[in-house]
């Protein structure tokens, strides 16, 4: 009944603005993406353009660039976004960084010309991600995949090694990159990196040294909006052939295996050594 409901109203939503000429979307993000409104506008604009979070004023910026606002400049005691907002002078375009469960709801794009004016609603829903890091380990000499969801011709996917670029595939593949061609001169993997199309990290005959921080940034493009989400995988390469959690069970199963002997020997050696009862044996 509920799922029912829903969709109704999603028709009546589209239904609305398709109705009214006014152009709408949903935006599906996860906590913690960065989210860019897009106003279509390429050039220092003439326009008057406002945005507005549930028909409360956000942001805004003249034709002049004489007043400019974002946040609680716009509306005193309205603090909703925290520093969080960022407003391009040239396009009018609107950042929100860090998404949070409670910035769902409408966002409203208004763009006031000298003769004309045309309004954008965005519907922001927002996820729970899976997990904010992963772990994984590997053995010295092995290789490790870190990997993603199926990438999207247009995604934009970049891979960090603790702070450091190390990899990157776009919809161009003339510009895919890894190690020494992202970042001239830091030939930190040398040759053992390999991005595959779905943008998943291969790092081959690893070494020690190769553990740290790896970070994802996956950049999901559109005319509309465009999102920018982060992934993050804590790389541990154990030098021996076992890692520590192994070597853990098998040092367990010993000092198991030592305790039933030990318990045995004592068995025995208390039914061989058991005191006569008289000067008879009796």
């Amino acid at each position: 009944m509920k799922l029912l409901v829903h969709l109704l109203a999603g028709i009546l939503f589209v239904f609305d603005h398709v109705a009214s000429g006014v152009g709408s979307g949903e935006v599906f993000v996860m906590e913690g993406d960065s989210v860019i409104f897009h106003t279509g506008v390429e050039t220092k604009q003439q326009e008057d353009i406002k945005w507005y979070f549930n028909n409360t004023r956000i942001a805004q910026i003249n034709g002049a660039l004489s007043f400019i606002c974002t946040d609680v400049q716009c509306n005193a005691g309205t603090e909703r976004f925290r520093d969080r907002l960022k407003l391009d002078n040239q396009t009018g375009s609107l950042t929100i960084m860090n998404i949070t469960s409670t910035d769902s709801g409408l966002y409203e794009l208004k763009i006031i010309r000298s003769n004309s004016g045309s309004d954008k609603i965005f519907r922001v829903i927002i996820g729970v991600p899976a997990a904010e890091q992963l772990e994984v380990n590997g053995n010295k000499g092995e290789s490790v995949t870190l990997g993603s969801r199926e990438r999207k011709p247009n995604d934009v996917m970049t891979w960090f090694f603790n702070d450091t670029l190390i990899a990157q595939i776009t919809g161009d593949t003339n510009k895919t990159c890894t190690d020494v061609q992202c970042n001239n001169g830091t030939e930190r993997f040398r040759d053992r990196l390999k991005v595959n199309q779905t943008g998943s990290l291969t790092i081959t005959e690893t070494r020690t040294t190769d553990s740290g921080l790896y970070k994802l940034q996956i950049i999901i493009g559109s005319s509309s909006f465009s999102i920018t989400r982060v992934k993050r995988f804590s790389v541990t390469i154990f030098d021996s052939g076992l890692s520590p959690a192994v070597v853990a069970g098998i040092v367990v199963v010993l000092l198991v295996v030592a305790a039933l002997i030990a318990g045995l020997i004592y068995c025995r050696r208390r039914r061989y050594t058991r005191a006569p009862q008289n000067e008879n044996g009796e």
